[in-house]
């Protein structure tokens, strides 16, 4: 409509907001400011906080810009995505300060994230065997046991996959099951590199963007920033592309209300 910023059917004459039922439902904030802030989630190598936005689109309250990036991490998972498959290296990690007296995977006041990633292997110009890292899933796990373990590589690898894991007790026949499994013993942690280097790899980076760009995340928003970080990782040499399906999937995604995100 010329006179107001609504949409109206030609049959019924019912008038819509263009953002009724998507990500951006009920929103104050302009449509062209929830491109640009897209576009700079989406183009910006080391990503952007929510004080970066609130500077580059002028809004008053970082409250608003810390709001409108949740939202948008809502879109960046599709629920029809698939799962990751072939090589797959899968290990853990801690988010988070050092915890008083504990180390290791018992350590408290910390957060445990699982990754898996795929593992593509090409031959280079001088018929050489190697590796780079495909597609990326992580989750916050309560614990490392069997179950929680068995749950995420069941909900995000193809079952008949080959996973690379450590030695590590909650990577058991049960869990792994449906995969075929390659245990790759540590020894120390300088080694843990050296056998998986591409989960490693990942888990450094996303500690270096959490620290880095976002100064550390509150526990209970921790999984969005790792949706986030999936999706950068996963079309980090497509921006463009990754701008374009952002917004395709947010326009699928149901309204995420303030009250629903912080509950």
């Amino acid at each position: 409509m010329s006179t107001r910023p609504l949409i109206q059917c030609r049959s019924c004459r019912y008038q819509a907001s263009a953002m009724a039922g998507t990500t951006m439902h009920r929103s104050k904030i302009p449509i062209q400011d929830w491109f640009a802030a897209a576009y700079h989630v989406t183009t910006f190598t080391p990503g952007i906080s929510a004080l970066q936005l609130q500077r580059q689109l002028r809004l008053r309250s970082h409250d608003t810009a810390w709001y409108l990036l949740h939202r948008l991490r809502k879109g960046m998972v599709s629920d029809t995505r698939s799962q990751i498959a072939g090589l797959v290296e899968a290990d853990e990690t801690f988010i988070g300060g050092p915890a008083k007296g504990k180390r290791g995977r018992g350590a408290g006041h910390k957060s445990l994230v699982v990754g898996a990633v795929e593992v593509l292997v090409y031959e280079d110009k001088k018929g050489k065997r190697c590796e780079r890292a495909g597609r990326l899933r992580l989750a916050l796990i309560p614990d490392a046991t069997e179950e929680s373990l068995g749950a995420f590589l069941a909900e995000n690898v193809k079952p008949k996959s080959r996973i690379r894991t450590d030695g590590w007790t909650g990577y058991s026949d049960a869990a792994l099951e449906d995969f075929i499994h390659h245990v790759r013993i540590v020894g120390s942690p300088q080694r843990a590199h050296k056998k998986f280097p591409h989960i490693h790899k990942v888990f450094g980076n996303l500690k270096t963007w959490l620290n880095g760009t976002h100064h550390g995340v509150n526990h209970k928003y921790l999984p969005s920033y790792l949706d986030e970080f999936v999706f950068r990782f996963n079309r980090r040499q497509t921006p463009m592309a990754a701008f374009q399906t952002l917004l395709g999937i947010s326009l699928q995604k149901k309204p995420l209300t303030l009250e629903k995100l912080r509950s």
